[in-house]
């Protein structure tokens, strides 16, 4: 059965509750720098809304080169105790990891997950809520920003966005309702009216899991085809994105484990294999893709090494070089490293480490994988680890606060 194309009434289930924590500072207006945060000398200028919060490390730093600091973005919660008041900036040194804070982008509701457009001048964020949306703003080169508008997505809780490579369009998905949007990306960066709306009908949900929930839409690196996770019907829907009209047609259909709850899954830069971290059953799931058809093959679920318990794996990450996959776990606060074997098709497990935080909802590498962040919800903080040559993963500094951290983004 092909999936309706019509706004679905199911109901959000909500942001997942943190407990409150300090956060970044707020500067007022809907402007603030960016751009500036490359160099220490703009951050002293900007005066003490940038200066870092009594609890974080106080070993004074030398002032990095502006060539070793790069922007850092950071998703929120906006509507909850303790959450931040807009998208949270920051740099980070490429050779330390260390964090510091920059001011905060207000007037976006709930970013809690952000992506990047491949010019790198406007930044794009979900508005997690019912009716949900999704939020357009403009980097500008002379350290600005701003607020270029939201987009409803016709469905309930959005929960992950990501940009097509053309830089054409944004695909978005609504955990709350089970669907997924497109919408048109004008030349100035901002979001035109939603051209496609997609709800998962088919197959009916796995055991206990009330409905469709859609928690991941992203290109594949053919560039071809379009892949929504849906948790709730245990599914990863293959469409075809019609690039002239903005248009998903459904092309194939990966059927998961019942009850395994499928979340987000990466692709290995060879462009044939995918992991699919499943957060009910505990299990990363190697997975063949086709480029030609877009199916994609999953095998079956491999260990967290995360023991007895739930570990609620959340999101996989990959080294640029394809050589190891690191996976976030909620459950005990833990990565869990993978080297990366048969050219991709097969993972074999490593380790695992203490992510140093509480809750880690998502995970990031630096543009050239030397450093891996983890956002730690529940923690409020973001942890930094440097990434081995033999991918081995060693905490760096401190825990940087970070008001309900669900989004870390790097920048390149």
């Amino acid at each position: 059965m092909k999936p309706s194309r019509h706004p679905a009434t199911h109901p959000s289930s909500g942001p997942e509750r943190p407990a409150p924590a300090p956060g970044l500072p707020a500067l007022p207006g809907r402007r603030g720098f960016l751009g500036g945060l490359l160099a220490t000398a703009a951050a002293a200028a900007a005066g003490p809304a940038l200066a870092a919060p009594a609890h974080a490390s106080a070993r004074p730093a030398a002032a990095p080169s502006p060539r070793a600091t790069r922007p850092l973005l950071l998703g929120t919660y906006t509507s909850e105790a303790g959450g931040g008041t807009g998208i949270g900036t920051a740099t980070y040194d490429t050779a330390t990891g260390a964090i510091t804070p920059g001011p905060v982008i207000t007037g976006v509701d709930n970013p809690s997950y952000l992506a990047l457009h491949p010019s790198g001048s406007t930044v794009y964020a979900v508005a997690e809520q019912d009716p949900g949306a999704v939020t357009a703003v403009r980097l500008a080169p002379d350290g600005t920003y701003e607020v270029l508008g939201s987009r409803p997505t016709g469905g309930s809780g959005t929960t992950h966005l990501s940009v097509h490579p053309s830089g054409r369009w944004l695909l978005s998905a609504d955990y709350g309702s089970g669907s997924v949007a497109v919408h048109p990306i004008t030349e100035d960066g901002s979001l035109g009216e939603r051209s496609d709306l997609v709800t998962h009908s088919s197959p009916p949900p796995g055991p206990g899991q009330g409905g469709p929930h859609a928690h991941q839409i992203v290109t594949a690196p053919d560039g071809g085809h379009v892949l929504a996770v849906d948790l709730g019907t245990d599914t990863v829907y293959t469409y075809a994105l019609d690039e002239s009209a903005g248009t998903l047609t459904e092309v194939s259909r990966a059927a998961l484990a019942p009850g395994s709850g499928p979340r987000h899954l990466a692709f290995h830069p060879g462009g044939r294999s995918a992991y699919l971290a499943c957060e009910l059953d505990d299990t990363l799931v190697v997975c063949a893709y086709d480029p030609a058809t877009g199916a994609l093959t999953p095998g079956p679920g491999q260990s967290t090494g995360t023991g007895s318990g739930t570990s609620y794996p959340a999101q996989p990450v990959v080294t640029g070089d394809g050589a190891y996959v690191y996976l976030a776990n909620r459950g005990p606060n833990s990565l869990t490293r993978y080297a990366v074997e048969n050219d991709g098709a097969a993972v074999r497990l490593l380790d695992t480490v203490p992510v140093g935080g509480d809750w880690p909802r998502q995970l990031a590498l630096s543009p050239d994988s030397s450093l891996l962040f983890a956002a730690n919800q529940r923690s409020s903080t973001v942890t930094v680890f440097r990434v081995g040559p033999d991918g081995s993963l060693t905490a760096v500094g401190d825990p940087f606060p970070a008001p309900v951290a669900v989004c870390v983004l790097p920048l390149p």
